[in-house]
């Protein structure tokens, strides 16, 4: 729970973490290395100096560390931990559905999983989809366009194999769909993140939430153009938030389209851990005042209860988090572990 300069506590909801495994041992070919590299690229870049770790913890770090960063010396209530395989790059996947169902499992009611899918696994895919749905439960998915499969390249939301995927997921109650539309990471390519396939899915699937990770960074016109029309779009801030520390205006500029283009029900906070620890980045974004001069601009303003509601509440209401029980339940956890 974050509890505010002046006594106030927040719900928070971590839309956006990893459990990942890039390790030197984990690594099937110099793409491996140069994924986890750009990852820890961005981590060195974008980071306060007083939180920057060793390459050889950020490659691979331990569940209790995890939870340590989370929810001990961090502010998360819950985090929603996602799934992507790469096994282009890794022997063993880079963050799979088994390996986060583990630490979903050691740290109970903190954690919400995420699936993921390859709609270029043709029936297999098909499949897929109903053993998470019928063997873990998911609510939503990760996807990752750019991914790397034999010779592809990476695929479209608009492929008809995606929307076999897609009708599935809205069959079987699978509705947040999370998409990687951001900055790429080498080796994959910038172009097969491209936002504007969410365009035609986001219309044709009303009954699914598309969270697009990184609001389309840097193509955020084009994500708040689309966003603006479809009810069902929403913008997670991974990636766009560390800019808070290092260059707290453009920051001030992306909130501000984000603001005036989606608003402040769409929005979603996500830390991107372990690229970021969520604490300083929440304390900043409850701290931040956007300049007088964007503000007027763009006539928003970036309200404390804006600030509540994209730090936790949004999530909670796409994934149906009953906040106060989940605050009572917590709090039980907590009592219990002091007592033994």
């Amino acid at each position: 729970m974050f509890r505010t300069p002046d006594g106030e506590e927040v719900f928070i909801i971590d839309g956006h973490t990893h459990f990942w495994d890039g390790s030197p041992e984990n690594q099937s070919n110099i793409h491996g290395k140069q994924f986890i590299d750009c990852f820890y690229a961005y981590h060195t870049a974008l980071s306060p100096k007083d939180k920057l770790w060793a390459k050889d913890k950020f490659e691979k770090y331990s569940a209790e560390q995890m939870h340590h960063d989370l929810f001990v010396d961090g502010p998360d209530d819950m985090a929603i931990v996602q799934s992507t395989y790469l096994t282009e790059f890794y022997k063993n996947g880079f963050n799979t559905i088994e390996r986060n169902l583990e630490i979903a499992k050691a740290y109970k009611d903190r954690f919400i999983v995420n699936g993921a899918f390859d709609p270029r696994d043709g029936e297999k895919a098909l499949e897929y989809i109903h053993f998470m749905k019928e063997n873990y439960g998911v609510k939503g998915v990760k996807l990752y366009t750019a991914e790397w499969k034999g010779e592809s390249r990476g695929w479209k939301l608009t492929d008809p194999s995606a929307y076999r995927c897609l009708e599935l997921c809205q069959k079987l109650g699978i509705t947040n769909i999370h998409v990687h539309k951001g900055p790429t990471i080498i080796p994959l390519d910038k172009d097969a993140f491209d936002v504007h396939d969410v365009d035609h899915a986001a219309t044709d699937f009303q009954g699914l939430n598309f969270i697009i990770e990184h609001c389309g960074l840097p193509r955020l016109d084009d994500f708040c153009w689309i966003a603006v029309q479809e009810t069902n779009v929403y913008g997670g801030l991974a990636v766009a938030l560390p800019f808070i520390h290092s260059r707290p205006r453009y920051f001030a500029e992306v909130i501000s389209e984000l603001l005036f283009w989606v608003g402040e029900d769409k929005l979603l906070f996500g830390s991107d851990y372990a690229i970021w620890t969520p604490r300083w980045l929440v304390e900043k974004f409850w701290n931040f005042e956007i300049p007088d001069d964007i503000k007027q601009e763009h006539g928003v303003d970036l309200t404390r209860e804006a600030k509540r509601k994209i730090l936790g509440l949004n999530a909670a209401r796409l994934y149906g988090v009953d906040v106060e029980a989940q605050k009572a339940k917590l709090k039980d956890a907590s009592l219990a572990v002091a007592a033994e």
